[in-house]
């Protein structure tokens, strides 16, 4: 009985500080629905200037759906794009102003025209592409994942021609460029960086959790996981600090999706079942927000005006004024 006992008091206990957690909730009166015009899943936002903003989606092996604004995202135009016939996941931009985004078989849809209109193109090797980004303005960077078993980094030219390709026994997930000679892609278990204009690939000392997205503020990144984890480095990947340990059974569970830091100080992670969480100490603590969707959130940007758009599925789209 005394251990019975003693189980129950602990379970009490727990469900206390359950309890005292939700009140600790931040409140969700800041965060504004938007109407996208759309129930597509929404998988990554970018801004094309101060004023006018597009939002790659789409249904996986039906169709492409590209929202845009014109002033500043607070509303919105969706439009299809049967002819692609997949979901866009990954979105990159040159420095010419074209914007690409890509999906399911190599589609790519792109723009040379801030979103007037839009071509169909397609990498010749069928892969599931989610990420795209432009080092150079003739030479585009294309990852994919294959359940994450297997990631390739592939290079292509402006017709999508194939440059080069890099194989992987990981999946990727995103990937970014600062500069015409470095680059990082994230992916299942690791973080690869190359400095010498993608020749090669070396893995980064960081493992623990399957990495999905990075804030970039110079040389300090911060890196957040599916499994909940968000590490920092002050050093451009040199050396890396976690911050929040996603194995840790002593805090919540969080599938985290995209991050984002305004300053040093103040970041927001989001992810699947409405998850929205909040840090102002850098992020070694997270507070997190009251329940306002279900729906998983992918994508969160900075809006000039200091606002946040967050994105996610069944055409959710928010904004937030911190």
């Amino acid at each position: 009985m005394n251990t019975v006992n003693k189980w129950l008091g602990t379970l009490g206990m727990a469900m206390v500080a359950m309890a005292g957690c939700k009140k600790d909730l931040l409140p969700t009166a800041s965060i504004q629905r938007l109407n996208s015009n759309t129930t597509d899943r929404l998988n990554k936002i970018y801004f094309a200037g101060n004023q006018r903003v597009f939002v790659a989606g789409g249904e996986m092996f039906d169709r492409a759906t590209v929202l845009s604004s014109t002033d500043g995202g607070y509303t919105w135009t969706a439009n299809s794009y049967p002819a692609a016939g997949k979901a866009m996941y990954g979105l990159g931009a040159s420095s010419t102003g074209a914007i690409y985004m890509c999906g399911v078989d190599g589609t790519v849809l792109h723009t040379a025209d801030t979103g007037t209109t839009w071509q169909v193109g397609r990498i010749l090797d069928w892969r599931h592409y989610v990420g795209a980004a432009f080092p150079t303005p003739d030479t585009g960077l294309f990852i994919s994942t294959v359940l994450q078993r297997e990631g390739c980094i592939t290079q292509v030219d402006t017709a999508f021609r194939i440059i080069s390709q890099d194989t992987f026994s990981l999946g990727f997930n995103s990937v970014y460029v600062t500069s015409a000679s470095t680059a990082y892609v994230l992916g299942y278990g690791a973080i690869l960086r190359s400095t010498n204009h993608r020749r090669t690939w070396q893995y980064l000392d960081i493992k623990g959790d399957n990495f999905t997205a990075m804030h970039i503020n110079g040389g300090k990144m911060w890196v957040c996981g599916a499994n909940g984890s968000i590490f920092y480095t002050a050093n451009a990947g040199n050396t890396w600090q976690r911050l929040r340990n996603g194995n840790s059974l002593a805090i919540p569970r969080y599938m985290l999706r995209d991050i984002l830091f305004t300053d040093d100080t103040n970041g927001w992670a989001v992810g699947d079942n409405g998850l929205l969480i909040y840090s102002n100490d850098g992020g070694h603590n997270w507070m997190e927000y009251a329940s306002f969707t279900t729906s998983a959130l992918r994508s969160i940007a900075l809006c000039p005006n200091g606002d946040l758009l967050i994105a996610g599925d069944a055409g959710d789209l928010f904004r937030l004024k911190p």
